[in-house]
């Protein structure tokens, strides 16, 4: 089942002469619980395409839609909501409130909304991460992996459409992004949860069910890995 289309999605920045097309017709889909790397040189747009589909910016002609809703077609503060609860955001420097605890920081996105949160739900997360003994502590009292898994299970805690990593293990050392991509994979499976991951390691897009690449704004090749 189709969980993701993309419609001839464009991004520019800037005007006349000037101008730099950062995204150029990008058009492709995403079936639910299949996982897809995304790679390319740098400044080739894929960043700027993660920021499309997270609905961190907004392009400049084309459509995402998420589960049949169309994104773009929502005003600011709909569009705040519906990122919140549809989209699990994992960056490649955490991204966690530093004066927020362990489990305040994974449970924000509840909150944000004005719902209870589900305590088996946080405990299956925090036991899966292994940060069931750090849920009082703040991120500044982390590991470099720890904070990762937070920002994991912060992305997780509203059962989103979509779960979209940029550089998950960017900033960490093999073991850990190892470990990383190993939970990344795990709940992929296990929840059947879409992953979209951008990477710069050839090692991680083959671990993916199919690799987009990116070049100059287009999409250069999209191929299913055949094991």
């Amino acid at each position: 089942m189709e969980i993701l289309k993309i419609d001839n999605l464009s991004k520019v920045y800037g005007k006349g002469d000037t101008a730099v097309k950062a995204l150029d017709n990008v058009s492709f889909s995403v079936n639910k619980g299949e996982f897809v790397a995304i790679i390319g040189p740098s400044g080739s747009g894929k960043s700027t395409l993660l920021h499309m589909l997270g609905g961190v910016d907004r392009p400049s002609s084309g459509k995402v839609l998420v589960d049949n809703t169309d994104m773009y077609q929502l005003n600011e503060t709909q569009l705040a909501i519906f990122r919140r609860r549809q989209i699990g955001l994992i960056y490649q420097f955490y991204n966690l409130i530093p004066i927020l605890s362990v489990e305040e920081n994974i449970t924000l996105p509840i909150l944000l909304d004005g719902h209870r949160v589900d305590k088996r739900q946080l405990n299956d997360i925090v036991k899966t991460m292994g940060l069931d003994n750090r849920l009082n502590h703040l991120p500044n009292q982390l590991s470099g992996g720890q904070q990762q898994r937070v920002s994991i299970g912060r992305a997780l805690i509203s059962n989103p459409a979509i779960m979209l990593a940029d550089e998950p293990t960017g900033n960490l050392d093999s073991k850990n992004g190892t470990e990383i991509m190993d939970l990344l994979k795990m709940f992929n499976k296990k929840l059947n949860q879409t992953l979209i991951v951008i990477t710069h390691d050839e090692r991680i897009a083959l671990q993916a069910d199919r690799i987009i690449s990116i070049e100059d704004g287009r999409i250069a090749k999209n191929e299913v890995i055949r094991r």
